[in-house]
């Protein structure tokens, strides 16, 4: 039996992999006076779900790094960003999603960041950053901070 030329192409259609999630994420590495880092832990419902993190999140459309960062950390832990420079950007394919995160060091911020969405949220020393269980793309922030 000959397959049409328009129901071969249906065929190959229906069998073509979906395009993969593709998502840029502005996130900040909150330092302290004291040199700690401020991280937080994903809730069970998130991707990654219980692994501690970076705050931040989802650059909406027609945002900068920048805006997304200080929207996202109003909303997720609480501060206004005062002061932030960029610090290294990673692009990690988790297979079911492609991330690109904007890491920005935040070094000035008024307000003190607290777990707003109900998330266990803590100051952390950079030396103790490692023993912590952190979502694989997060490993170079970890390793760079470690580097000072």
């Amino acid at each position: 039996m000959k397959m049409s030329t328009e129901s071969a192409a249906s065929t190959a259609k229906k069998m073509a992999p979906a395009a993969k999630k593709s998502v840029r994420v502005a996130v900040g590495v909150i330092e302290n006076t004291q040199g700690e880092i401020f991280i937080c832990r994903r809730h069970a419902n998130q991707h990654q779900a219980h692994k501690w993190e970076f705050p931040g999140g989802k650059v909406e459309s027609g945002e900068t790094e920048e805006q997304a960062l200080a929207r996202e950390l109003a909303e997720e832990v609480g501060i206004t960003v005062l002061a932030s420079e960029p610090f290294m950007q990673i692009e990690h394919d988790y297979g079911d999603k492609q991330v690109t995160l904007a890491i920005h060091k935040v070094t000035g911020f008024s307000g003190e960041p607290h777990g707003l969405e109900g998330q266990p949220c803590r100051w952390v020393a950079v030396s103790e950053l490692e023993q912590y269980d952190f979502p694989e793309a997060n490993g170079p922030i970890v390793a760079k901070l470690r580097e000072g």
